[in-house]
């Protein structure tokens, strides 16, 4: 559901950062469900990596709303240099 999303979502970078996010705690909650508490590690490890891409998300998102005014992926052209 949230790869669908992830190539669906077009419009707006929002959207698809929410959704990655989703993807990457689907993926912890699999790991907690599926294996025995010796994984707990790798658990950890997965929760900060999500974190850490979510913050580098967010701040693209916020340079990107800042210079161009929205957060539309349409807006970054490489023919506005």
């Amino acid at each position: 559901m949230s790869v669908c999303c992830v190539l669906l979502q077009r419009i707006h970078l929002l959207m698809a950062l929410l959704a990655l996010e989703a993807m990457i705690l689907s993926m912890t909650l699999m790991v907690i469900m599926l294996t025995n508490s010796s994984w707990t590690m790798f658990i950890i490890i997965m929760l900060t990596m999500g974190a850490c891409e979510a913050s580098l998300g967010l701040a693209c998102m916020t340079a990107m709303s800042r210079s161009y005014g929205n957060d539309f992926p349409n807006s970054l052209t490489l023919n506005k240099c």
